[in-house]
C-alpha cells in the first residue's frame, strides 16, 4: 500500500524551548512517542482515480466512533492537500512507513454504503478489469445515493430515559410539562411540529427542556419521495409443463443446497423461461431471502416489473431513467431487506440485498449487459462472481446464448438446462427468407418489398397485429453527393451523417453533431441524394401504404418522455395500434399475442460490420424478432428481408436452428483463434493529434511486447492499427488487442507493463477486457 505524505506521526511538542535528547533523532523515537504511535487508528482509502493504490490515512480521535469500513471519507490528496471523498476500504493499526501521513478530516455517510461482500467483489471488478478499486467503488453506488437525493435532515424529540430522576429540585412551566406528557404518552420521538400540535405551544419548552437534558433532539434523514401505490392484479404461478420442471428442480437443488452454479437457461423464444425464473424465485423467498433480475433494455423493465409485481409483494426497480429520488429510495428499501425481488438493468448487479439468494439475467445474449466505461465490466461475469461469493445459483436465460455461455456449457463448466419446445406445443413460426436483389418496390427506393407488403395486408386484413423490424433509426443513413461520389461525413467523427426529416438536419449518431446540409461538404455540389432507410423513412413508407391502420415508431428519438416506453407497449397491446415499427428495443422479451407477422426489414445491417461477431449478432437478431409472432392459437410468420440469403447465420435463424449455427460458428471461431477459445483486451489511445497518437501506439505495443518476451508470457500482441471507427470526438483512435487462452496472463502482462508506459500529456489510452464493441 501507498502513503500520502505530510501530517507527522509525532505529535507536536508540548514544550518548544525543551531540546531533544540525541537519541530522538529520526528512526529512533522516544519510549512516549512509541506508545502514542501504537495506539492510532489509521484507515486505508482509496479514491476515484485512476491509480490502484490505497492511501494511508490516521484517523483522529473524534471520528473512531463514526468510521467503518464501506463509508465515504473526506481526504487531504496530493501535494495542494485537495479535498477528496473517498472509500475507506479497511481500518487498523499503524504500521511503520517512513512517512508523514495525513489525518482523515471527515466521514460521509452515517453506515457503511459497501458491505463486506460487496468490498470483495469491487476488488475482484478491479483486478478482472484493469482499473482502480476507487473507480470501482464509486461507480456501483448510484449518484442519488451518494447525494442522498430525495431526502432532508429534520430534528426530532424524545424523553430522556433518565427524566424521572432528573426532575428532582428542577422547576416546569405548564407548557413544559405538557411537552413531557405528550412524549411519554407518544413513546416514540416526535417532530417539532407534531410536539407544537400536541402541546398547544411553540418551540420555546421544548428547546428548553433540551437544554436541561430532559428531552433529548435526534437529527434524522427522511425521504420526502414515496412511490403512489399501484394496483396491480394479482395472478397464479402457471402449471409447467415437463420440461420446465426438470429445469426448476435443477434449480431449487442448487438453492437448497446452499452452493454456486450457474445455469444456462436455454429456451427457444416462447418456451416458459419467465415461468421457471419466477417460480424460483418463489422458492427463494420463502426461504427469506431475495432475487435480482437484471433485463438488457430499460423498454423491457416495465413489462418485466409489472409481470413480477403480479406474482410478489414487493418489487423494486433500478435503471438509468428514475429520477435520483427515485433510485435512492429503492436503494435503501432494498438495503434494509424490505424488498423480495429487484428488477433493473445492468447496474442492478449492484443492489444491496442483505439476503441474496438468487441471480437472475434475462437475455444474457445482449451486448447491453458490457458496461462501455470505466469499470468496463461484464455484467454476466460480475454476477457469476457475485454468487460464487454469495454461494447462490446464476441463472442466464436466452433463446440465442452468447458463444461464450455456450461454450462454457459444452465443456460442462456451467450446467445447460434445455426448453426446446414452446409452451402448450405450439409451433415455432415459419421464417421466409426474402431475395430482395431483384424486388422492384427495393429497387426503387422502398424498405418494403412485394412479398413482406403482401404478407402484411393479408394479416392485417386478418385481423392480427404486424411488427416490422429496421435496426437504424433517422430517415436516410447516408447522403450521397451525386457530383463526387462522396458520403457526408460528421467533421468530428469518421462516421456517415443520417438525416433525420422530422428535425431537417444531418445528424451524427455517435456526437450529436447536427447540421442543415444543403450542398455537398467535400465539392459543395447541391446535388445531395438521400440513400437507404431509417426507421423515420419506413414509418413514412408504412403510413404511405397502410393509410387505414394506427402505427407507431419506437426508437430512441420517439420514446424520450418518461413513460413512453410503457405508454406504446401498452397501445400496442390492447390493440389501439396494428402495426408497431421500430429498432431493437422491439426485438427482445416482448410477448403479444395477437402478433400474426413479423418483418424483418433488412437483415443485413449487422452483418456486414468488421466485426467478429457480426454473424453471431445477425442470427441472434433474426431469432429474437421471429419469436415475436406464433405466441398464440393463432400463429404466425416471419418474412426477412436481405441480399444475403445464402450467408448461415441467415439461414440457421430461418430454420429455428441454435445448435446448428453454433457448431458453424465455433468452427470458424477455433480456427480463427477468438472467443470462447481466447480471451481478449483491446488498448485504444486517442488524441487530437493523428501522427502522435499513431506514435504513442507503436510506443505502447513495443513496451508491451517486449514485456511479453522478458516475463516469458502467453499473450499475442495484435496491431497497433488504426481503429474501424478513426476519429471520434475530434480524436482520432487508434487500437491494439492482447490475446491470450488465460486471462490471467492479460492482467499479470497489463499490471507490469502499465508502469512502463509513457504518461505525457497530448493523448489518452483506455484498456477494454472482455471488449465486446470492436468500433
Amino acid at each position: 500500500m501507498e502513503n500520502s505524505a505530510t501530517a507527522t506521526l509525532i505529535q507536536p511538542e508540548l514544550f518548544p524551548e525543551t531540546k531533544r535528547e540525541s537519541e530522538a533523532v529520526v528512526g529512533n523515537p522516544l519510549p512516549w512517542e512509541t506508545a502514542a504511535s501504537e495506539d492510532l487508528l489509521a484507515a486505508q482509502v482509496v479514491v476515484n482515480r485512476p491509480i490502484d493504490k490505497a492511501f494511508t490515512y490516521l484517523v483522529p480521535d473524534h471520528l473512531r466512533a463514526d468510521i467503518q469500513t464501506g463509508q465515504r471519507v473526506r481526504v487531504p490528496f496530493g501535494k495542494g492537500d485537495r479535498l477528496l471523498t473517498g472509500f475507506c476500504v479497511s481500518l487498523g493499526p499503524v504500521s511503520k512507513t517512513g512517512r508523514d501521513l495525513k489525518w482523515v478530516q471527515s466521514v460521509v455517510d452515517e453506515l457503511p454504503l459497501i458491505t463486506p461482500s460487496m468490498m470483495d467483489l469491487t476488488r475482484w471488478i478491479a483486478d478482472r478489469y484493469l482499473c482502480s478499486w476507487g473507480q470501482v467503488l464509486d461507480g456501483v453506488v448510484p449518484t442519488g445515493v451518494k447525494q442522498r437525493a430525495g431526502t432532508r435532515l429534520i430534528r426530532r424529540f424524545r424523553i430522556h430515559p433518565d427524566t424521572q430522576a432528573r426532575l428532582e429540585g428542577v422547576r416546569l412551566s405548564a407548557k413544559q410539562q405538557a411537552v413531557l406528557q405528550v412524549l411519554q404518552d407518544r413513546d416514540e420521538p416526535l417532530t417539532l411540529e407534531e410536539i407544537s400540535a400536541s402541546a398547544h405551544c411553540s418551540a420555546g419548552p421544548v428547546q428548553a427542556l433540551v437544554k436541561k437534558n430532559l428531552v433529548i433532539a435526534l437529527r434524522e434523514r427522511t425521504h420526502d419521495f414515496v412511490p403512489e401505490p399501484t394496483a396491480i392484479e394479482r395472478n397464479d404461478d402457471l402449471k409447467l409443463n415437463d420440461q420446465q420442471e426438470v429445469a426448476l428442480r435443477s434449480i431449487v437443488d442448487s438453492l437448497q443446497a446452499k452452493q454456486h452454479q450457474t445455469f444456462l437457461l436455454h429456451g427457444v423464444t416462447g418456451s416458459g423461461k419467465t415461468e421457471v425464473y419466477i417460480q424460483a424465485i418463489r422458492e427463494v423467498v420463502g426461504y427469506g431471502r431475495q432475487a435480482i433480475v437484471l433485463v438488457p433494455e430499460i423498454s423491457l423493465t416495465p413489462q418485466t416489473v409489472q409481470r413480477f409485481q403480479s406474482r410478489f409483494d414487493s418489487v423494486a426497480v433500478l435503471h438509468s431513467h428514475l429520477s435520483a429520488a427515485e433510485r435512492h429510495w429503492h436503494w435503501q428499501q432494498i438495503r434494509r431487506g424490505a424488498v423480495n425481488v429487484i428488477v433493473g438493468a445492468r447496474s442492478a448487479v449492484f443492489a444491496p440485498a442483505p439476503h441474496l439468494g438468487l441471480i437472475v439475467i434475462d437475455e444474457e445474449h445482449e451486448t447491453s449487459f458490457k458496461q462501455d466505461s470505466t469499470p468496463r465490466y461484464h455484467t454476466r461475469e460480475v454476477a457469476r462472481e457475485r454468487a460464487r461469493i454469495e454461494k447462490i445459483p446464476l441463472v442466464l436465460g436466452s433463446a440465442t446464448p452468447t458463444l461464450e455461455s455456450w461454450h462454457r456449457g459444452q465443456t460442462r463448466k456451467d450446467v445447460v438446462l434445455s426448453l426446446p419446445k414452446r409452451v402448450e406445443e405450439r409451433a415455432m413460426p415459419p421464417v421466409v427468407v426474402v431475395d430482395t436483389r431483384n424486388d422492384p418496390q427495393i429497387e426503387r427506393g422502398d424498405a418494403i418489398g412485394r412479398v413482406l407488403e403482401s404478407g402484411m395486408r393479408t394479416a392485417l386484413k386478418d385481423s392480427g397485429q404486424v411488427i416490422l423490424f429496421l435496426n437504424l433509426r433517422g430517415f436516410s443513413p447516408t447522403l450521397w453527393c451525386r457530383a463526387c461520389g462522396v458520403s457526408a461525413k460528421c467533421p468530428h467523427c469518421d462516421v456517415t451523417l443520417t438525416w433525420h426529416r422530422d428535425r431537417n438536419v444531418a445528424l451524427c449518431h455517435v456526437c450529436n453533431y447536427q447540421t442543415i446540409l444543403r450542398n455537398c461538404p467535400e465539392c459543395g455540389h447541391a446535388g445531395i441524394r438521400r440513400l437507404g432507410s431509417g426507421t423515420q423513412r419506413l414509418e413514412e413508407e408504412v403510413r404511405r401504404k397502410f393509410k387505414e391502420h394506427k402505427i407507431l415508431r419506437m426508437d430512441s428519438d420517439s420514446m424520450r418522455r418518461h413513460g413512453s416506453y410503457s405508454a406504446a407497449l401498452a397501445a400496442f397491446r390492447n390493440g389501439d395500434v396494428q402495426i408497431l415499427l421500430g429498432t431493437q428495443m422491439i426485438a427482445k422479451g416482448l410477448d403479444f399475442p395477437n402478433v400474426t407477422l413479423v418483418g424483418v426489414v433488412d437483415a443485413d445491417t449487422s452483418l456486414h460490420q468488421p466485426d467478429l461477431r457480426a454473424a453471431e449478432r445477425t442470427f441472434q437478431l433474426i431469432s429474437q424478432v421471429a419469436g415475436r409472432t406464433g405466441r398464440s392459437h393463432r400463429g404466425g410468420r416471419v418474412f426477412v428481408q436481405t441480399s444475403s440469403p445464402g450467408e448461415p447465420a441467415i439461414a440457421f435463424a430461418a430454420d429455428h436452428d441454435y445448435h446448428g449455427f453454433a457448431r458453424h460458428e465455433m468452427q470458424q471461431r477455433q480456427a480463427m483463434h477468438v472467443p470462447p477459445f481466447r480471451h481478449l483486451a483491446r488498448v485504444i489511445l486517442r488524441s487530437e493529434d493523428e501522427a502522435f497518437v499513431e506514435a504513442k501506439a507503436e510506443e505502447f505495443a513495443e513496451i508491451v511486447k517486449q514485456t511479453i518476451q522478458e516475463e516469458s508470457l502467453a499473450v499475442w500482441l495484435l496491431g497497433p492499427a488504426p481503429a474501424p471507427v478513426a476519429k471520434v470526438k475530434d480524436h482520432y483512435r487508434y487500437h491494439f488487442q492482447l490475446s491470450a487462452s488465460d486471462p490471467e496472463e492479460i492482467v499479470k502482462l497489463w499490471r507490469i507493463a502499465e508502469d512502463q508506459l509513457p504518461k505525457s500529456s497530448g493523448f489518452e489510452y483506455v484498456i477494454d477486457v472482455d471488449p465486446t464493441n470492436m468500433r
